[in-house]
Order: structure tokens, then C-alpha cells, then sequence
């Protein structure tokens, strides 16, 4: 083989290497393929897709609860009062008990009664009648509990027809207005209401006729959402009046049970209460009667809520007494002046914080509270 053919076989042989070197150099600084999608044929009109749009937060889900019924109430009602009103009947059974009943002892039942807040003149009479009692069928100190019972149980008058007004009639709900000052529980105890209601299996409009405070409306709100019942409300400084009004006309159409109002606190003078309170009532029974007016008072506040249920009774007709924050500090013999002073029954009893601590007054559990009776049965 000549050295020419020799020559240019290397030659070839070079630069086939070299190509192969250079195209392996290229591959590797090609970016990688992406598949693009196949194109349209021409003439094709393609459709271009919106952006997706973000997706809207899902409002909070609300359950509704099953509030607890009158059985467990009243369980409750009896437990807290035996802590914070069993000492009045303590201390009355250990006066009572005593070998001797001397002036000394009968003028301390009289004070511990009065400081219990029951009054001048119930005390008077209680005293009298445990007198007579004790002297005339010679009862001992064995007895003495069986005979306080009976008696404190006639001072709470258990006659009184302590039931809420709340059946509908001729297909018009029934209507309970709830007044009283601001600060007395008077918000609250609405929202409490409506739970004893619904336990009840009754339906129920809520009515925020308290505009002059956006607090009551919201607080109001949140308690009807808790059991699943509508509120009517108005905007803030609106005319008590109207939202009263609107309340029963959204019961009236929707058929419901019950309508409660949460009305306005203001004590700033009788004269204007009594023109809010008349006006609210007149428009209301425009459309259905008023079955009930519940006056919420603060249990704690002693002779300070006998004056304010002086006010109201002058002011609307009240048919039933709640009584707020009767497991505190509160004075037990509260039920029966404020009793006396209107003539109208205690009908529910506030004994706690909680969303169930409403219950419906009964007096004998009320006297067994104060002797502790239940302690000392079981």
C-alpha cells in the first residue's frame, strides 16, 4: 500500500473522530426537550381557558346544640343553691334547735332572716308563725326542721302559677317582652330563655330591640346561632320599636311558637322607660298580644333591685320575675321580697355561667336548697 493511501485513510479516520467528539460536545449543552402540544392546523380557531379562580374560604360550619332539659336543670339548680344558700338554713335550724326559745334567741332569727334580705315584714311573719307553732303543738328540737320547712315553704308561696305564658294562640305566636336595667343579666338571660325553649321542642324569633347597645345585638346573635334560631335585629340606635315589631311579624310568618324580646336597659328617668316600654308594646300587639313580661333582676344587688322592681312595675305590667346570679353572694330571701313587692312570682333562677344555668323556680326545691336537705335525705 502506497504512502498516499496510507496518508489518507488517517486522514479520514481523524475526522470521523473529531465529528463524533463535537456532536457528544453539543448534545450535552442542549437544554432538555420539552413536548410541545401538537399545533393546530391552519384555519383552526383554539379556545384559550380562563385562569382558574382561587377558591372562596368555606364559612365556618355551625352545630347547632341540644340544650339540656328541666330535669337536669332543676338537679343543678338544687346543688348550687345548697352551696351558696344552705348557711340561712343553718343557721335557722341551730336557732331553732336550741333547748330554750328566749326573746334573745327569737330577735336573732328575726336578723339573720332581715340580712338575708327577706324583708321587715315577711320575717315579722314567719317569726310569728314559728312562735305559735313551737309553743302551741310543743314541738321539739327533733321537729324543728319539719316545721321551718313547711313554713318557709308557705313564705315562697308555692300557689303562684310560676309557668311561662308561651303557647301560641289563633296561629299567633306568643310574645314574652324582657326588661330590665343594663347590667342585670337582661341580654343573657334571653339567650337563656331561648334554650329552654328549644329544649322544649318549641320554635322560637329572638328580637334584638336592645339598639342602643351593639354589644346586646351581637351577644343576641351568638346565642340564637348556638340552638339554630333566627334573631331579628336592626342596625345600632335604630327605634326599639321597629325591631320589636319586625320580630313578631317574622314570627307570624314563619309560624313559630314563641317570640321573645330582648328590650332596651335605660333607667335614665321613669318618664322615658315607660314611653319606650309603652311603645314597644303597643306595636308589638299590633299584630299578636303580649303573653308575658319577664323582668330580669341581679340577685346580688339586694334592696337596690327591690327599686328597680318599684320602677318597672309602674312603668309595664310585669307577670313574672328572673332572678340573675342567685349562686353567688346573693341573699336567698331576695325570692320572696321581690315576690312581695310585686305580687307577681319568681319564674326562672339564674344559679351559674353556663348556657343550661337557667332554670324554672320551683319553691320546694328552693326550700330544700336552703335547709340542705338534700344532704341530709341521701
Amino acid at each position: 500500500m502506497s504512502s498516499v493511501l496510507i496518508f489518507v485513510i488517517v486522514a479520514v479516520a481523524i475526522l470521523v473522530v473529531a465529528v463524533g467528539l463535537v456532536a457528544f460536545v453539543n448534545g450535552r449543552r442542549q437544554p432538555p426537550r420539552r413536548d410541545l402540544p401538537p399545533s393546530a392546523p391552519p384555519g383552526t380557531i383554539t379556545e384559550e381557558r380562563p385562569p382558574e379562580a382561587p377558591e372562596e374560604p368555606q364559612p365556618p360550619v355551625i352545630t347547632i346544640e341540644r340544650p339540656e332539659g328541666t330535669a337536669g336543670r332543676l338537679v343543678r339548680l338544687r346543688q348550687r343553691l345548697s352551696r351558696s344558700q344552705g348557711g340561712l338554713g343553718r343557721g335557722l335550724l341551730l336557732l331553732l334547735s336550741r333547748d330554750r326559745l328566749d326573746e334573745d334567741t327569737w330577735e336573732e332569727i328575726e336578723d339573720l332572716l332581715i340580712t338575708a334580705d327577706v324583708g321587715v315584714a315577711p320575717t315579722q311573719e314567719l317569726v310569728e308563725r314559728l312562735r305559735t307553732r313551737m309553743r302551741v303543738e310543743g314541738v321539739g328540737a327533733g321537729d324543728a326542721a319539719t316545721v321551718l320547712r313547711e313554713e318557709l315553704l308557705t313564705l315562697v308561696d308555692p300557689s303562684m302559677d310560676r309557668t311561662l305564658a308561651t303557647s301560641a294562640t289563633d296561629g299567633k305566636p306568643a310574645v314574652v317582652l324582657v326588661v330590665g336595667v343594663n347590667g342585670s343579666g337582661k341580654t343573657t338571660s334571653v339567650g337563656k330563655i331561648a334554650r329552654v325553649l328549644v329544649a322544649e321542642d318549641k320554635t322560637v324569633v329572638l328580637g334584638a330591640a336592645d339598639t342602643f347597645r351593639a354589644a346586646a345585638t351581637e351577644q343576641l346573635s351568638t346565642w340564637g346561632e348556638r340552638v339554630g334560631v333566627d334573631v331579628v335585629t336592626g342596625p345600632e340606635g335604630s327605634d326599639p320599636a321597629s325591631v320589636a315589631f319586625e320580630s313578631v311579624r317574622a314570627g307570624v310568618e314563619r309560624g313559630v311558637d314563641v317570640v321573645v324580646i330582648d328590650t332596651a336597659g335605660r333607667l335614665q328617668n321613669k318618664a322615658g322607660l315607660m314611653d319606650e316600654l309603652g311603645k314597644v308594646k303597643r306595636v308589638v300587639e299590633k299584630q299578636a298580644p303580649v303573653s308575658e313580661v319577664l323582668l330580669v333582676l341581679d340577685a346580688t344587688t339586694g334592696q337596690n333591685g327591690l327599686v328597680q322592681a318599684r320602677v318597672f312595675r309602674e312603668v309595664v305590667d310585669v307577670s313574672g320575675i328572673v332572678l340573675t346570679k342567685l349562686d353567688g353572694s346573693a341573699k336567698g330571701g331576695i325570692v320572696v321580697a321581690v315576690q312581695r313587692e310585686l305580687g307577681v312570682p319568681v319564674k326562672l333562677v339564674g344559679v351559674g355561667e353556663g348556657a343550661d344555668d337557667l332554670a324554672p323556680f320551683d319553691p320546694e326545691t328552693f326550700v330544700d336548697a336552703l335547709l340542705d336537705q338534700s344532704r341530709s335525705q341521701s
